[in-house]
């Protein structure tokens, strides 16, 4: 789909990867963007139209709906990570990794996919992540997370097909961000750069777009017996 004079819309667009896929899309021709945060006033990007919205309070998605009316690009990007894992992590946090990152994500689908259809169909970018294919410990409830978004994001593209929605998922590795501020192990990428190749994904029509060669080399590992990905466990 082609992103200029879409109306879209950006969860966790206050900061990170979504500020900059809200600065992207107005630079692309978006005829508007709803940038939405569960603290509105932290958006600062000139030229967006600010909404209140936490996924994972009900009320402030259907209020946000109601307002949103003219949607035809919604880009699921708000998410959290608790780095928990899953035996010995507090369980509040694991479910809260997942009352984010699958519970809110569905929640937000499910209130924009009947604007998206009366829409025209539009389009549905889901940012997911390369541990989407795999587990680290100490990061475990993430992973499963993650997971359970690839699988709902495979499910809603299939419900969604006969109204001519298209669900994409994008995949990436660590960016450069205060989501991955902690993370210390390998260099991050340009968050820009990422966003831009989520978005030429998108409007290149792919449905799973791998957003670097580390989402893509893990991708290629599902192929092959886990062992060699986890020697640890070999």
């Amino acid at each position: 789909m082609r992103i200029a004079n879409q109306i879209a819309l950006v969860t966790g667009a206050n900061r990170g990867l979504g500020r900059h896929f809200a600065e992207q899309l107005l630079e692309r021709g978006a005829a508007k963007v709803y940038a939405t945060a569960r603290r509105p006033e932290a958006v600062d990007l000139p030229g967006v139209e600010v909404l209140r919205l936490d996924v994972t309070d009900q009320a402030s998605i259907t209020e946000a709906a109601a307002r949103a009316t003219d949607v035809t690009l919604l880009v699921n990007n708000a998410g959290i990570s608790t780095r928990s894992n899953l035996l010995t992590g507090d369980p509040a946090d694991v479910r809260a990794d997942l009352d984010t990152n699958f519970w809110g994500t569905l929640a937000v689908t499910k209130a924009f996919a009947p604007i998206l259809g009366a829409n025209g169909g539009g389009g549905i970018l889901n940012v997911l992540s390369a541990m989407s294919w795999f587990s680290y410990d100490g990061s475990n409830s993430y992973a499963v997370a993650k997971a359970a978004a690839w699988a709902l994001t495979n499910g809603v593209r299939l419900e969604l097909a006969g109204q001519g929605t298209r669900v994409a998922a994008f995949h990436l590795g660590v960016a450069d961000t205060d989501f991955s501020a902690w993370y210390t192990a390998t260099p991050k990428m340009d968050p820009a750069a990422v966003v831009r190749a989520g978005l030429d994904g998108l409007e290149a029509g792919q449905i799973e777009i791998l957003g670097d060669e580390w989402s893509a080399a893990i991708k290629a590992s599902l192929a092959r017996d886990p062992r060699e990905f986890y020697p640890a466990v070999a």
